[in-house]
């Protein structure tokens, strides 16, 4: 997965600005656009991408441009004021108000799919806005604060990875952010006790799982805390001398750790009354929400009894072909998800799970990568220029993180991507899965396809800010299917298999996802369906569920988008024939940057349509 929330209200993003601060990067009208029409929507794009850049320091952060004339944005981070979100609401109306008047029929190629994108993206984002005033209003989290997503969660892990420090004024602007972290916690907090007074109020697991880490993040004195050791750590290998132990620990001390109190005590207050039931649909004026979240992360208008039955489907499929190669390999007893389950437990796929084994692990993900990449380029005539780092997800949050996830690069050459995977218990990660997760996280996946966009010419950088989860996700397991369809499971069927269980799982979510907030399946339900038809561990896979509890339609993204590269592919090759180019789809496809997966569809058409000619 990616570790991304939509944007446009967020306006935070992993991705750089090919080219000074601040500068609109050259572009000339489609061929086929109305040189004035296109002009004018150039116009309105670029103008979003300067006030993301003047309202979001730590969207200038993300793209390396906290320097310079926009060096002050370093000191900042990006608040909760009513006046904030205010002006965060107006810049989604007022923008998607101006690209409604775009007239749509005067535009073509690259012009038309800015357009559609990013009027899509402002128009979904103003359903949530227009009809469901709480959560992250603007898009489909209804918990501000979850295991998943919060400032308590977020905001370390920025100033770690992020906040680069090179100078005096680098720490200073560090402390700076460390001090508004405590104010922006507090903001938090407000907020989140009125959601909860309008009954807003997270599963009773969910906050558990939430508590857990807030008080992970309290454990160590003031001065032992990440928050303080990242700080003179880097302050030390860059020479800076200053007493930023001391000044940072104070802040801690007096304001960051106070405010996380807080935010504890407020869930520890609401844990007793908390619901169990695991939907959104027994959140009040939620109707709707499930759809909402099922066309904001798939892009498409699917019914929630359209996903499950696709799921359906789908699992049985799946499962069949996994039977196939498990009575070849001699293991004919019991279901599929059962037999899945006997080799997650055979000794000899497991890592052991001590520091050694763990770098054991990641040194053979690296391996696995560089030979993935020698096959890239029979497959894609455009390749990334930043690289990808392996990198365990820090053991302060581990509990409640994600399997794996990636993060984008910077242009600017000062960050590589980073391939995150979560090494809580090396057990969840039996050798045969591993192959297929790096092909998902890193190449030919989210790594090829995120850096590629951001590397792109002409494309106007608001778009690169925009992340459209069936269009990412969908290209991950496309890329999981393209990597077998290269033959890397030529000799190794338990790899294969590792594939198709990813695939089942992906499936799964299907059921799993419309299962939880439209058949109002309780958490248990969900759990017991997902290790009976996976085999997987229960503690995996309960994260996983508490993950879809709290990003409705997210989990269904995955497969949904998948579904629509395969078909759209095969699609090109029933028509083309021997004129189709397997490069030429991928570098068209990709080169375009993210889109709805309609949006996608015409672009594949008309590559189609120019073959054909």
């Amino acid at each position: 997965m990616i570790d991304r929330r939509r944007l446009l209200l967020s306006a935070v993003a992993g991705v750089a600005l090919a080219g000074p601060a601040g500068a609109a990067l050259a572009r000339v009208a489609s061929p086929g656009s109305d040189p004035a029409e296109a002009a004018r929507l150039n116009g309105i794009l670029d103008a979003m991408f300067a006030m993301v850049l003047a309202k979001s320091a730590m969207a200038a952060t993300y793209m390396g441009l906290d320097k310079g004339p926009n060096a002050a944005a370093k000191a900042r981070l990006d608040m909760l004021t009513p006046t904030d979100i205010a002006e965060r609401e107006a810049f989604s109306r007022d923008f998607t108000a101006q690209l409604q008047t775009i007239d749509a029929s005067k535009l073509a190629g690259m012009d038309a799919v800015n357009l559609a994108t990013v009027l899509y993206d402002g128009e979904t984002t103003n359903v949530g806005l227009d009809h469901f005033r709480f959560g992250n209003t603007g898009s489909p989290n209804p918990y501000r604060i979850s295991q998943l997503g919060g400032s308590y969660r977020d905001i370390p892990d920025f100033l770690d990875t992020m906040h680069s420090i090179e100078t005096e004024a680098d720490a200073e602007a560090y402390l700076s952010r460390l001090d508004a972290f405590g104010d922006l916690l507090d903001q938090e907090t407000g907020l989140v006790r009125a959601d909860m007074a309008m009954g807003i109020v997270p599963p009773d697991f969910v906050i558990d799982r939430t508590l857990t880490q807030m008080n992970a993040g309290l454990e160590a004195a003031p001065a032992e805390s990440g928050l303080v050791t990242s700080l003179t750590r880097r302050a030390g290998e860059a020479g800076l001398e200053g007493d930023w132990a001391a000044r940072a620990t104070a802040i801690v001390s007096d304001k960051v750790y106070p405010a996380l109190r807080r935010q504890v005590a407020l869930f520890e207050g609401a844990r007793p009354t908390a619901r169990h039931d695991a939907g959104v649909w027994a959140l009040p004026n939620a109707d709707g929400y499930y759809e909402y979240g099922i066309r904001n992360y798939t892009t498409t208008r699917l019914t929630g009894a359209e996903v499950h039955q696709l799921g359906l489907s789908q699992v049985a499929e799946i499962t069949a072909a996994a039977d196939a190669i498990l009575k070849a390999e001699g293991m004919t007893e019991g279901t599929v998800g059962a037999r899945l389950a006997a080799m997650a437990k055979d000794a000899r796929f497991i890592y052991p799970n001590t520091d050694a084994g763990k770098q054991q692990l990641l040194d053979e993900l690296n391996v696995q990568m560089a030979a993935m990449q020698a096959r890239l380029p029979d497959y894609f005539g455009i390749l990334p220029k930043a690289s990808v780092d392996i990198r365990r997800v820090p053991p302060a949050i581990e509990a409640g993180a994600p399997g794996g996830y990636y993060q984008g690069p910077s242009l600017d050459g000062s960050r590589p991507g980073a391939y995150y995977i979560n090494l809580r218990d090396t057990a969840e990660w039996p050798k045969w899965t591993l192959p297929t997760l790096t092909y998902h996280e890193a190449i030919p996946g989210h790594h090829l396809q995120i850096t590629l966009s951001t590397e792109a010419q002409g494309i106007p950088t608001i778009r690169k800010l925009i992340g459209f989860s069936a269009y990412s996700e969908g290209w991950a397991l496309y890329s999981e299917q393209l990597a077998d369809e290269m033959g890397v499971y030529q000799n190794d069927p338990w790899g294969r298999l590792g594939y198709l269980q990813s695939l089942l799982f992906r499936a799964t979510r299907l059921v799993v996802d419309s299962g939880l907030h439209h058949n109002r399946w309780s958490r248990e339900q969900a759990i017991q369906y997902m290790v009976a038809t996976l085999g997987d561990q229960e503690s995996s896979v309960t994260t996983e569920v508490e993950r879809y509890c709290v990003w409705p339609g997210q989990a269904s993204s995955y497969k949904v988008g998948h579904t629509e590269w395969v078909r759209l592919r095969e699609e090109a090759k029933a028509q083309l024939g021997d004129r189709f180019d397997i490069k030429g789809f991928h570098d068209t496809a990709l080169a375009s940057g993210g889109m709805p997966l309609e949006v996608l569809k015409t672009v594949v058409g008309e590559w189609v349509q120019s073959r054909m000619a």
